[in-house]
């Protein structure tokens, strides 16, 4: 497969991203007046993941199980083979996880929260350190369940909002080498990668940072584990960003950047286009200290808690991970809606990332304090105001200490995710368009505080509430600059 250089020049100068596929098969849209957005975001406790996809226009939630499936996929689904054990569907998965990471062993799971349960299981003690470039919110749950400790080592300038450094998801090596010197080689139970630090606005690392890690790992004897549920995104960036790689295709990166992990696991629902996920090695060691983990939580070792229909779509999908038109277009889009974003002054992180458009919440609305939830807050004057979905990745996210406080959030973010092949351009416009009035306005946005809060993972189920009557008021300038448009 030979890549394509995706830069489409204009005649008129413009950078407009172009999508490299056509549309065949469609999903009808609603755009609701405000008045019943803001009653569905009142019932839904201001917390867009119990929203009901009936009240939503533009879904960017997530890229998680959001991503369109190609047509080869599609189709392949219906050779998927029913067999409780020894599916063929299965071992075409198999073989194209061989071919595409290069590792052996192949463990399905039904999700990445799967894979994450099972290897913090079997290599992580009560005690043991867990250096990474940055955590992921159920990543850190299990590691932390399982006695562990998350030490987030990444570069002083990496949470800069607005910066134009390439790699922003690399490991600080000065900090992995003191990692070793305070706790021993025996505490650290392994260093983690992750491809596209997804809390910290989808920023990528790269091939050389890998390295580097990779020779402080092999000095200590550490295992390397990478989460490459958007390993083809940072794939791409390699290829964009680090100059030995201009010329060199996907596939060979990716071949390279799993080379020097010795344990991958990742979301299908990201990587592959596809409901869920695997683990690889080419050890077979580790393999037998994980398989009956994986029989007992997930069911046999040819499906893993996947439908087989799934099984043969993510097959199909994560070969067409190597293709930089399918990799490229998600990028594309949100370097796009940055790029406009950040123009006009709105703070953003820069530069664009992998998954989504990041808003600086606490540079948005820093009249909320943070103990108020600015980034949740945004999301849900955004929904209001438009219909689009978004995700807070800030404080919600986080969890209390001992004494009951809020643990504030390194950086207070809204996530506007772009799903592969999912948004066209004119809707990325109605985004941008949207997220301009809105800031022009955010004086009229207030906080947020808790009406219900579960003691884990609260910003999936929890309830919040607003603290003034700030919606009513942006209700009602909205009706004043648009009249009756939706």
């Amino acid at each position: 497969m030979t890549d394509q250089n995706n830069a489409i020049k204009f005649y008129s100068g413009e950078q407009i991203p172009v999508e490299l596929h056509k549309v065949r098969i469609v999903q009808k849209l609603f755009l609701k007046p405000i008045e019943e957005r803001k009653a569905a975001m009142e019932e839904a406790g201001f917390n867009t993941f119990l929203l009901n996809t009936k009240d939503i226009f533009l879904d960017m939630l997530t890229d998680s199980g959001t991503n369109a499936m190609s047509d080869n996929q599609v189709s392949s689904m219906l050779q998927a083979d029913d067999a409780y054990a020894g599916s063929q569907s299965f071992y075409r998965m198999e073989k194209a996880l061989r071919d595409v990471f290069g590792k052996h062993y192949v463990l399905p799971v039904h999700q990445g929260r799967a894979a994450e349960n099972i290897v913090s299981q079997v290599f992580i003690k009560k005690g043991d350190v867990i250096p990474m470039n940055y955590h992921f919110t159920t990543t850190k749950e299990h590691m932390e369940l399982n006695g562990g400790k998350v030490l987030e080592i990444y570069a002083d300038d990496a949470l800069e909002i607005k910066s134009n450094k390439p790699f922003k998801g690399n490991i600080d090596i000065d900090k992995l080498k003191a990692v070793y010197k305070e706790y021993g080689k025996e505490k650290v139970a392994f260093v983690r990668m992750e491809a596209s630090t997804n809390l910290i606005g989808g920023q990528p690392f790269s091939m050389q940072n890998m390295r580097d890690v990779k020779k402080i790992c092999e000095e200590n004897g550490t295992m390397m584990v990478l989460d490459a549920s958007l390993i083809g995104e940072n794939a791409y960036f390699i290829k964009q960003r680090e100059e030995e790689f201009k010329n060199t295709e996907i596939k060979d990166i990716l071949l390279e950047m799993c080379s020097y992990a010795d344990l991958i696991y990742f979301s299908s629902r990201k990587v592959s286009s596809t409901r869920g996920g695997g683990i690889v090695t080419d050890s077979k060691d580790l393999y037998m200290k994980m398989r009956d983990l994986l029989v007992l939580y997930e069911g046999f070792l040819t499906y893993g808690g996947m439908s087989v229909r799934e099984i043969e779509a993510m097959a199909v999908g994560i070969i067409e991970t190597c293709d930089e038109t399918v990799i490229s277009q998600s990028p594309s889009f949100i370097e796009y809606a940055v790029n406009q974003l950040d123009a006009v002054g709105i703070p953003v992180i820069t530069p664009p990332g992998a998954l989504g458009c990041h808003i600086d919440a606490k540079g948005f609305l820093s009249h909320v304090p943070q103990q108020e939830y600015p980034a949740g807050a945004l999301a849900s004057a955004l929904f209001i105001i438009s219909g689009i979905r978004g995700m807070e990745r800030g404080t919600i996210s986080s969890v209390r200490d001992e004494n009951g406080d809020d643990i504030l959030a390194d950086v207070e973010l809204l996530r506007l995710a772009f799903p592969r092949r999912v948004f066209t351009l004119s809707q990325t416009m109605f985004v941008v368009d949207r997220v301009k009035w809105l800031y022009d306005n955010r004086e009229l946005v207030g906080g947020l505080e808790w009406v219900e809060e579960p003691p884990l993972l609260r910003f999936f189920m929890g309830r919040l509430k607003a603290k003034t009557d700030w919606p009513e008021k942006l209700m009602a300038k909205f009706r004043a600059d648009f009249g009756e448009s939706l």
